[in-house]
């Protein structure tokens, strides 16, 4: 049998898989935060038809002769590169300028995860344990809230960070389910603990013992949430926490605009909270938070258009050397007329 017709086969394949990821691109122009993806092929294994052989006395050397056998998958790579900022004017909006993913997770609103720092470094914490049902990451940072004032994704998965602290006060304390916001002042000096946990934007903070309303709220480029108080006073009511990781690019999306770590990501590396010791801190290599934006999909579509052009027209050149090695089959039959 004609190897042509094997080769035309594999080369078949692998452009309707480049055009199934194409495809997909072009359907998420408009998803939130949405990383394009890329197809990469590699040839297969070449049939040595003779072996090469050196120069001798009388002759010189030959080359070998190979023929190839096809055309395979390479990998499938996510293009990491960060989307367009788009401004919406909504205060639960946040689009992550550089590194960082938002961390959100499943499981009782009284869960948390403990951090460490990672063996033989200073500036590096990773997650040790945690109480929640897996955690996922993701930079759609359409954030909601519930009747509760759970700060939330679009998905009701909770979104995760840290309490301030400031003169022993917390912004945001658990007893079992229960929060409870105390007034820390955003202008004193704020702490934060080594534990993740779900955050909370109330309908009041304790200011002394007085309910005081919340106004307004804003989150900061550091993931500081903001509130202005009835009373005019300015309240820090927690720090939404980012997670970043070796090689953002073997990260498994699972659908949702989420992302799962895997073995080749490496672990996910939590960016410090506000107030860690300057010995420690690792903030310095995340990017901004931007409140009221959201960043878009990265999709090229121009880019997308011609990748679907060439892997269109390899598809019928491959569909015509099947064609082709069919024609030469039926003259070898014919012969025997």
């Amino acid at each position: 049998m004609l190897r042509s017709l094997y080769a035309g086969i594999s080369g078949m394949k692998v452009n309707q898989q480049k055009l199934d990821v194409i495809a997909n691109n072009i359907a998420n122009i408009g998803t939130t935060a949405f990383k394009s993806s890329r197809v990469r092929f590699q040839d297969m294994v070449s049939q040595s038809i003779s072996e090469a052989s050196s120069s001798s006395t009388n002759t010189g050397g030959v080359n070998a002769k190979q023929i190839g056998l096809g055309v395979q998958m390479a990998g499938i790579d996510t293009m990491v590169g960060q989307g367009m900022m788009q401004p919406t004017s909504r205060n639960l909006d946040v689009a992550v300028d550089g590194e960082g993913y938002l961390m959100v997770a499943k499981g009782a609103i009284s869960g948390t995860a403990t951090l460490d720092n990672v063996a033989g470094t200073t500036t590096s914490q990773t997650i040790t344990a945690n109480t929640f049902n897996g955690i996922s990451y993701t930079r759609d940072g359409a954030l909601t809230l519930d009747d509760k004032g759970n700060l939330l994704n679009s998905d009701g998965l909770r979104v995760l960070g840290y309490a301030v602290s400031e003169g022993g006060n917390a912004s945001l304390t658990y007893s079992g389910s229960v929060p409870t916001s105390t007034y820390v002042n955003a202008n004193g000096t704020l702490t934060t603990s080594e534990t993740l946990i779900p955050l909370v934007i109330p309908e009041s903070v304790d200011v002394a013992g007085t309910a005081d309303r919340i106004k307004t709220f804003s989150i900061e480029k550091n993931g500081t949430i903001k509130a202005v108080l009835n009373s005019g006073k300015v309240a820090v009511l927690g720090q939404i926490a980012m997670a970043s990781f070796k090689n953002p690019a073997g990260l498994k999306k699972v659908g949702g605009n989420l992302y799962e770590n895997t073995s080749n990501s490496g672990d996910a590396v939590v960016r410090s909270g506000v107030g860690t010791d300057p010995t420690t801190d690792n903030s310095g290599s995340y990017g901004d938070m931007l409140g009221s934006m959201l960043e878009m999909s990265n999709v090229d579509l121009s880019e997308q258009f011609t990748d679907m052009i060439v892997a269109s027209r390899a598809f019928q050149a491959m569909g015509k050397s099947i064609t082709t090695g069919d024609e030469i089959l039926q003259d070898i039959i014919g012969l025997k007329r």
